[in-house]
């Protein structure tokens, strides 16, 4: 249906299937449905649009403002299936001359398209525009425009209700439209008003949907208007947690990539191995595979191979009985025995002796331990995560790690990716150990350098995310504002292996250690473009395009 207003309507889209869908009905619309997906007739009339109002007017209230389009669609349909109607629509319009409309037909039966512009349905269109209620049992009671419309429509009978909407921007308005194509309807005053009932409950909830976009838009103008005034800053941006653990940030491919990975294993019993380098985060994904896992109810239980001395791993992996060994003077239970029907997180396996290799392959295989100093052997149910920063593959070359304990952990390996194949993430790595470091200094922090940012995202990150959180502790220390800028770590020297860089790594290195030869002088004789033996513009185009910007001067 159409409204009087200086732009007149646009042609309309339709929101819902022409096909009742009840598997998408909301709980309140449950009740009103048969199983063919009809409305009962114990329910359908005027009585049962009063009741149905009121399940509505309760349903609207507790709706979420985004769910609500969704909402309104499905109660059109109720309202249609109550009354024995045909169809149902909703048409919006603001000043700004867009329209869109909600309609539901029932099965078999084409949907209204044709645009109804004022001038077509000229009665009608002036009813609404006064906020009249307009209805007709046949089309003879229609003037000639007005009918041939309709008739057109193939719609014998219908009301058409002003639907009254505020806190909107612009003056939208609606009209709410319920039709019978297949004969007569006697409209009676009883569910005409149910039908003005409908118009209000409607109102109210679009109203709010609009009230809440409103409040959305001076909202994000304000932090428009916020970061604007900040200058070179840059304020929060959105974190996407992985599902794995609230601490994985997984804004890359290369880190989401290795997430279903964990996703994939997590709920299996299978042995997983985390490859990376040195600070990448193996233990955070460790932790997210045992919280996705069905032993999450118990606590992961971790063991650091390389900070335990060699003479005490084997007692603190599989215990001791008491006097197993000089000072031993009671009796500990070891990790195992710890994470039995939990986890077992062995961080840098690579660093275990040989003689402690051979009795974690046996417990590996039998799951049964023995305590040092004891003969009884004890069953263990332990789901094993091992890590390392080693080539084991290397390392079983080199004779230094059994290759049948290799094989043994290495059933379901995931490579960790390192910071610097993770750039994406750095901001939002950045804010959140921000977070983590204002609670613990009391320091607020509303904003972060762009430099700063710019300088995080090109700096190679040797420690990885571990060195990036230092960094980030040490610039909290030292902020006196809400405006947070970070000095880099001062590292010329540190230079990655060839045998982890990849080959832009490689460009990089190779271009910045001739921009330091010639103190980044690019043109004229012996500068770097004539070393490099590229042409100048072409050296400074390959410079931009990745990243590279020279130190500034202390």
């Amino acid at each position: 249906m159409t409204l009087v207003d200086k732009d007149g309507w646009r042609r309309p889209w339709t929101t819902s299937s022409n096909r009742p869908d009840r598997r998408s009905a909301d709980a309140a619309g449950q009740a009103w449905l048969g199983a063919d997906g009809h409305a009962p007739e114990s329910l359908r009339g005027p009585a049962g649009l009063q009741q149905l109002m009121t399940a509505l007017a309760v349903h609207f209230v507790s709706v979420d403002a985004d769910a609500i389009d969704d909402a309104v669609a499905n109660a059109l349909r109720q309202a249609a299936e109550v009354l024995g109607l045909d169809g149902a629509s909703l048409w919006r319009s603001d000043s700004g001359g867009s329209a869109a409309a909600q309609e539901w037909t029932r099965d078999a039966r084409p949907a209204i398209h044709e645009s109804w512009q004022p001038a077509s349905i000229p009665f009608v269109a002036a009813g609404l525009g006064a906020n009249e209620v307009i209805h007709f049992g046949r089309l003879d009671e229609l003037p000639s425009l007005d009918r041939d419309a309709f008739e057109r429509q193939g719609i014998r009978s219908a009301v058409a209700l002003p639907v009254a909407i505020s806190g909107g921007l612009g003056g939208a308005r609606a009209a709410l439209v319920l039709w019978s194509t297949s004969g007569d309807y006697d409209w009676t005053p009883a569910i005409v008003d149910g039908c003005r009932l409908f118009a209000g409950v409607v109102g109210q909830a679009l109203s709010r949907q609009l009230q809440a976009q409103a409040l959305q838009r001076a909202l994000d103008e304000v932090h428009q208007l916020r970061i604007s005034t900040i200058g070179d800053d840059t304020g929060r941006p959105s974190v996407r947690s992985a599902r794995t653990s609230g601490l994985i940030v997984s804004e890359s491919g290369a880190v989401q990539r290795a997430l279903a990975q964990a996703e994939q294993v997590a709920t299996a019993p299978a042995t997983v191995l985390l490859l990376g380098e040195t600070g990448v985060g193996k233990e955070v994904f460790a932790q997210g595979i045992h919280e996705l896992s069905p032993r999450h109810q118990r606590q992961m239980v971790r063991v650091s191979c390389a900070a335990i001395p060699s003479a005490l791993i084997e007692s603190e992996l599989f215990g001791r009985e008491r006097g197993a060994y000089t000072g031993a003077l009671t009796r500990q239970i070891g990790r195992f025995e710890a994470a039995n029907q939990s986890t077992l997180f062995l961080d840098e396996i690579g660093e275990l002796t040989a003689e402690v290799q051979v009795k974690l392959l046996r417990v590996l295989q039998e799951r049964v331990i023995e305590r040092l100093g004891s003969t009884q052997s004890i069953k263990v149910d332990v789901r094993i995560i091992a890590a390392t920063n080693r080539n084991l593959e290397k390392a079983v070359e080199d004779k230094t790690f059994r290759e049948d304990l290799f094989y043994r952990i290495n059933v379901f390996p995931i490579v960790v990716p390192p910071l610097r194949e993770r750039v994406e993430d750095i901001p939002a790595l950045v804010w959140q150990f921000v977070d983590e470091f204002s609670k613990s200094l009391g320091k607020p922090i509303e904003s972060i350098s762009k430099d700063s940012l710019r300088q995080l995202q090109q700096y190679q990150w040797p420690g990885n995310v571990r060195e990036l959180r230092n960094v980030i502790e040490r610039a909290m220390i030292l902020a006196t504002s809400p405006r947070l800028t970070v000095t880099m770590p001062q590292t010329p020297t540190a230079r990655m292996p060839a045998s982890s860089m990849t080959l832009k790594d490689m460009e990089i290195e190779h271009i910045r250690a001739t921009l330091e030869r010639t103190n980044w002088r690019i043109r004229g004789l012996g500068g770097a473009a004539e070393r490099l033996g590229l042409k100048p513009t072409t050296l400074e185009g390959r410079i931009a395009r990745l990243g590279m910007t020279r130190p500034k001067q202390v």
